[in-house]
């Protein structure tokens, strides 16, 4: 059976507003596992401003200090967190490496579907509760009829792995019905097959101009958007300093999501990493040093595997996601890009990011949709809003692009 430890995530709230709470990681190790851990701290809303990583490839131990905000809801955090980690148990090599063989069960997938009267700001505070229940969205569909009501098919799973149970659609229900109130004519869930999520697959096509200007940057200098610019990080590799890992080096710009875009990139490449260290300057310069190897526990001296895991970090911190507002006919159409991990996993919040951007400037959304792409060698999850210019937009395109930006990079 093993012994069930308690400690294998400790979470120290800070008492002073302003100052980092901690959370300290001490579980079995795995590949990958910093990734895991860093998406869910990213989808709790919360900013790391230092990390300490250190394993001797069977165990780790990890502390984030963090960020948090009066709503951040630390129960539930520490028990995603124990979820994520390889195992909590005590157990022999044997049974641990048998747990690890079992491949995970794909989480069952349901349609929510409901019409309501629309209104501006309706698809964010949809969102917003659906996040607020672990209700992850894997596609949307969203659209408005000429007597201005909005059909939502929303393709989500649950966190909780209760959305099957009638009370857990009740409490969704519930939820959506004091946001929505008596716009909502019309609500339902249900579990859908493959046959109904491969229908619900995104069209082919992208605009020409977002393909060709967003997706072809093999080695940016620097990305300028409007009066948002990235800063080209600097990325250094050494082989000397250790006798048996390869030194990363990174001092970049500091944006939301940095970690996670650093560790998944890592975990992509099925890169280790026995040490490492964050700190931020001024909340907008980070220096990282990251002790790593490769899988099979060798350093990485070849020129050519260093050149590709410089290149690509150099890229997913320049540029870790794609934004652009191009024309669709007469209207305004919005894309956001995210690349997917290889798991299959995309960056949380995004869809939460665009809408709450597009609230606060006050845009009408038409219709909106999620899917997922495969350009070049990589799978993308790319995030399509119509803007209604029906009373005009008052309102730049740069000026939305410019928003959109700053809410997915959290920057002022």
């Amino acid at each position: 059976m093993g012994i069930l430890y308690d400690d294998a995530v400790i979470i120290r709230q800070s008492e002073i507003e302003g100052e980092p709470s901690i959370i300290t990681v001490n579980c079995t190790d795995k590949t990958g596992l910093g990734c895991d851990l860093c998406r869910i701290i990213l989808f709790f809303g919360l900013t790391v401003v230092r990390i300490d990583v250190s394993t001797d490839g069977k165990w780790c131990y990890l502390v984030f200090w963090v960020i948090g905000k009066q709503s951040t809801r630390w129960g539930l955090l520490k028990k995603r967190l124990l979820d994520a980690c390889p195992s909590c148990l005590l157990a022999s090599d044997i049974q641990y490496y048998g747990f690890q063989l079992q491949p995970p069960r794909p989480p069952d997938v349901f349609l929510l579907k409901f019409c309501c009267h629309d209104r501006r700001g309706l698809l964010h505070d949809v969102t917003k509760v659906l996040c607020e229940l672990e209700l992850t969205i894997k596609r949307v569909k969203v659209s408005t009829t000429p007597d201005e009501k909005v059909m939502d098919l929303f393709f989500i799973t649950d966190t909780r792995e209760l959305l099957h149970t009638k009370k857990r659609q009740e409490d969704t229900y519930e939820h959506l019905k004091v946001v929505l109130g008596d716009a909502m004519i019309s609500c339902g869930i249900e579990m859908v097959g493959p046959e109904t999520t491969a229908c619900s697959q995104a069209p082919s096509f992208l605009p020409d101009e977002f393909t060709e200007e967003m997706f072809n940057m093999d080695s940016p200098d620097e990305c300028k958007i409007g009066s948002v610019a990235f800063r080209t990080p600097s990325i250094t590799m050494d082989n000397l300093l250790s006798p048996a890992h390869t030194l990363v080096q990174i001092v970049c710009q500091d944006h939301k999501g940095l970690l996670y875009d650093i560790m998944r990139t890592l975990k992509d490449y099925n890169i280790q990493i026995s040490y490492g260290r964050l700190t931020t300057q001024e909340n907008t310069e980070c220096e990282l040093d990251l002790f790593i190897m490769q899988a099979d526990g060798s350093k990485i001296v070849d020129s050519s595997k260093q050149n590709a895991l410089c290149s690509r970090l150099r890229m997913e911190l320049s540029r870790p996601l794609r934004v652009a507002v191009v024309s669709r006919g007469p209207d305004t159409e919005l894309l956001v890009a995210n690349p997917v991990e290889l798991s299959g996993k995309g960056r949380p919040l995004v869809f939460y990011d665009i809408t709450l951007a597009l609230k606060m400037l006050n845009s009408v959304i038409f219709s909106a949709e999620i899917g997922r792409y495969m350009i070049g060698d990589r799978e993308w999850e790319v995030y399509r809003v119509l803007l209604d210019e029906g009373d005009g937009l008052s309102i730049s395109r740069e000026e939305i692009e410019q928003a959109v930006w700053k809410m997915l990079m959290s920057w002022q």
